[in-house]
């Protein structure tokens, strides 16, 4: 799909490689606790020299804050792991949470899958090809896109 800026979107589906996760959150983004219901995605920043950069947070339903983040040049494995990793020296205890992403091949990886499993945290993916299951991350997207990348 072309964006409105002349620049095919970033897409990190790649089909089935992995576990799909059931959509546990059904658009429910509401959660009366921290650490309870968090969501991710990844983005992608195109610079003047074409360079591309992406950025990976994790971000709590509760009060909308980040909890973590990394960037690279590639969307690779580590990009979202090293994510995962700050997040879970800053949050020691978090069985139960709800993790809920996309269906990118990064969120199906079996070393993703089994790094959720040995914090006995729950994961949540949307339906293939609706954004709106993930509109809290896409909107945090758009908003930040707005405020600091468009225009600059």
């Amino acid at each position: 799909m072309i964006a409105r800026n002349g620049y095919r979107r970033y897409s990190s589906y790649k089909g089935k490689v992995g576990r799909i996760a059931d959509n546990i959150l059904r658009r429910k983004f509401d959660a009366e606790r921290p650490n309870t219901v968090w969501a991710t995605d990844v983005t992608e920043f195109r610079l003047a020299d074409s360079t591309k950069v992406y950025l990976s947070p994790i971000k709590d339903f509760c009060d909308g804050s980040i909890i973590s983040y990394s960037y690279s040049t590639s969307p690779g494995m580590k990009l979202v792991m090293d994510m995962l990793d700050k997040a879970f020296d800053k949050n020691r205890c978090l069985a139960g949470l709800i993790m809920h992403s996309a269906q990118g091949y990064q969120y199906q990886h079996p070393s993703w899958v089994r790094r959720l499993d040995d914090h006995c945290i729950i994961q949540s993916m949307s339906r293939k090809g609706n954004c709106l299951d993930n509109s809290k991350m896409e909107t945090f997207f758009s908003t930040l896109k707005k405020a600091i990348w468009f225009g600059r």
